[in-house]
């Protein structure tokens, strides 16, 4: 049974790597040198064959960190490694929290080492060379240990009350992690933007003027109550732009980029954030939520049944079944599952941004939107012909030509 599922586990690999490159390959078969007619009015001939060579470089590396990870998952697999630093681990602890905080430490450390250098070449190089990057290696380095920092603190807790609960509650710690992960999911939803952001941005109140006027006129007709309107300075690491949508009732408020502020006339921006307050009327926030909250319950209800069983364990080639060895293994048998309900949420995410689209063109107006979506896409040099497939498994947000399409059937209501 655990050789089965030795061999189960590589052939999932395999699979996740062939997938991932075959919607890669469809991709790229949609890339032209020429203007295509459908994007001319939205890139000149010039911007469109940087928007190009700036998405080949970008997939040249991704193809090339995608296959190291390939390569070095399989050996680690082949060879035993996880059974080696599992034996390493335990000769200098045997206590259950120790040893999974030392096993994922490791793990972890080694993983962000490793794509380091890949992560590096893309912000100082690649983001550099096409005018994006504004990141400082003083910036770098304070976010990569503020990062490691985080990663201590939240996912080393996380994981230390966990195998408390397997300890005390054997299979049933599933439903008391799924409580209190619920309850930690809520807790951040609500106070990131004040406890976690500002350990890497700024956040200033929108300054009174037009703009803000203008928002809060929009928000008020709305029937939207907002009292909180902040600025990032996103700029301190890019020039590209965003807003964004964060908390729940008297924590909720706005974030506008203000590298969004520079390149967008307010008409526009209002328009954008009529369609961060869609998000909120219709509700998506709490639906994807609970969707998310579910998702979990049934992976830490399967994780449950199967955590206990020695063949995860000696299907790694562990001989002594271990909380820590028994989560890799289900998490690398959980895979397609995984790809899977990701498909399916980045299919209902495409979907709420249709509605959101829809609310901010009958709410306010389609035309400033539109113009919002052209300048983000082509100041971000976006690929604006994708492949189905690769949209369909990959896309969170529908592609500019048929958000525009959408948008021009509220024209003239």
């Amino acid at each position: 049974m655990a050789q089965t599922l030795f061999y189960i586990i590589i052939a999932i690999i395999i699979f996740d790597y062939l997938f991932a490159r075959l919607t890669d390959y469809l991709n790229v078969s949609r890339w032209s040198n020429k203007l295509p007619d459908n994007l001319k009015g939205i890139y000149d001939e010039e911007k469109y064959r940087t928007s190009q060579d700036y998405h080949k470089e970008n997939m040249r590396v991704g193809l090339l960190t995608s296959t190291l990870s390939f390569v070095l998952i399989l050996a680690f697999l082949w060879f035993g490694g996880f059974a080696w630093l599992d034996n390493w681990v335990r000769q200098y602890t045997e206590h259950p929290i120790g040893m999974a905080l030392l096993f994922f430490g490791i793990i972890g450390l080694a993983s962000d080492l490793l794509s380091t250098p890949f992560d590096i070449y893309d912000t100082f190089v690649i983001e550099e060379k096409y005018g994006f990057n504004r990141t400082t290696p003083k910036t770098y380095i304070t976010d990569k240990l503020k990062g490691w920092m985080l990663a201590i603190i939240l996912g080393g807790g996380l994981l230390s009350l966990f195998v408390w609960f397997y300890s005390v509650a054997g299979n049933l710690f599933w439903l008391y992690a799924w409580i209190f992960i619920t309850g930690f999911s809520v807790f951040m939803a609500m106070f990131y933007s004040t406890l976690i952001v500002p350990l890497f941005n700024k956040q200033t109140p929108l300054e009174d003027g037009e703009l803000r006027d203008a928002i809060e006129e929009f928000a008020q007709k709305a029937g939207f109550k907002l009292d909180n309107i902040f600025v990032i300075d996103g700029s301190r690491r890019s020039t590209k732009a965003n807003a964004y949508f964060s908390g729940l009732g008297k924590k909720k408020r706005i974030v506008l980029f203000d590298t969004l502020i520079k390149e967008h006339t307010s008409e526009e921006l209002v328009a954008v954030l009529a369609h961060e307050i869609g998000h909120y009327k219709k509700k998506h926030i709490i639906k994807g939520m609970g969707l998310s909250i579910i998702h979990t319950g049934i992976m830490l209800y399967l994780l449950g049944l199967f955590i206990n069983h020695p063949e995860l364990s000696m299907a790694l080639g562990v001989e002594q079944s271990s909380f820590h060895i028994g989560i890799i293994a289900f998490g690398l048998l959980y895979s397609p599952i995984s790809t899977l309900l990701g498909i399916a949420g980045n299919w209902m995410s495409r979907k709420h941004e249709y509605q959101a689209d829809a609310f901010a063109a009958n709410k306010y107006a389609p035309e400033p939107l539109q113009k919002a979506l052209k300048k983000l896409s082509v100041n971000n040099l976006s690929n604006l012909q994708p492949h189905p497939m690769h949209v369909f498994v990959n896309y969170s947000h529908p592609p500019l030509l048929q958000r525009l399409d959408h948008l021009e059937h509220f024209k003239d209501r």
